[in-house]
């Protein structure tokens, strides 16, 4: 029986946590809070005290936390997983950080005879639940066979962009451009009311039209109806993938990301104000009217 342990059981990591006892797996969890984890508890996984205890003898550790921060303490903090992971075992790192983190990680964690690869993934709460994730991975070949059993039970789809940390840069890339379109439909859609349109055929224009998008279609949907009970992802994290993302651009590129930079601002607005709110909900900050 292959054997997992799972670090992060946040509104992502916990479906996918579920996935590997579905499939079978011995599975091991850890997160800051046990009560995230005592459904999973009753189905089969075992407890552990901290990201050390957890990756004892497992083939394989999987990480889904918030941050840089939050990924190097649970890799290589006091009680890391990597302090007990043996050669050999397979590090997997599904968070979202920044480039410049995963190549870090990988070099540490390789130093120490460990497999690191950068697994990041799309898709809402719902495909973790059900294993219909995408999965974009940053690895060699070969290692990318032998995580590949580790990978599927999570993934519908596995994107193999190349050596370790493309597969962050991928994930970058369709952040950014997510927080540029969120906000971009906050604010049309905010000119839209303010300017006395009927909301509801606006609505209708958007989604026949060719702005048309999932994400365009499904956020203009919830911000036009002020609905932001079912957040899927809050403004604290779409700053911060758009913040690692512009930190990226401004390495690669000889202009500065004018347009990245304008969706970094507005999440950080909305992070000040309220940061653990949906994202979507940036439209209240542009939706008054002009004073005059």
């Amino acid at each position: 029986m292959p054997r997992v342990a799972f670090i992060g059981l946040g509104r992502m990591g916990h479906g996918m946590a579920g996935r590997y006892l579905d499939a079978g797996f011995a599975v091991t969890v850890w997160n800051r809070s046990k009560a995230k984890a005592e459904d999973l508890i009753a189905r089969g996984a075992r407890w552990a005290t901290s990201p050390a205890d957890a990756a004892i003898d497992t083939d394989a550790v999987v990480t889904m936390v918030a941050d840089d921060e939050a990924s190097r303490a649970v890799w290589l903090g006091e009680d890391g997983a990597a302090t007990t992971m043996k050669a050999g075992t397979l590090a997997i790192e599904c968070s979202t950080v920044s480039h410049r983190h995963a190549l870090d990680m990988s070099r540490e964690l390789d130093s120490r005879g460990l497999i690191y690869i950068d697994s990041p993934v799309t898709g809402l709460p719902d495909a973790a639940a059900s294993g219909n994730l995408t999965l974009l991975v940053g690895a060699d070949a070969a290692d990318l066979e032998k995580a590949r059993p580790f990978l599927e039970p999570i993934g519908a789809t596995i994107r193999h962009f190349g050596a370790v940390g493309t597969g962050t840069v991928y994930k970058l890339i369709n952040n950014l451009m997510g927080a540029i379109q969120i906000a971009g439909i906050a604010e049309g859609l905010a000119i839209a009311e303010q300017a006395g349109l009927d909301m509801k055929l606006v609505l209708q224009s958007i989604e026949t039209g060719v702005i048309a998008s999932p994400q365009v279609i499904r956020h203009s949907k919830r911000m036009a109806a002020r609905n932001f009970a079912d957040a899927t992802f809050t403004a604290t994290l779409r700053h911060k993938d758009a913040a690692y993302a512009v930190a990226l651009a401004e390495s690669l590129l000889a202009d500065k990301p004018l347009m990245s930079r304008a969706a970094v601002e507005s999440y950080a607005r909305a992070k000040a104000i309220a940061p653990d709110d949906d994202e979507a909900k940036i439209i209240e900050l542009v939706s008054r009217a002009k004073r005059e």
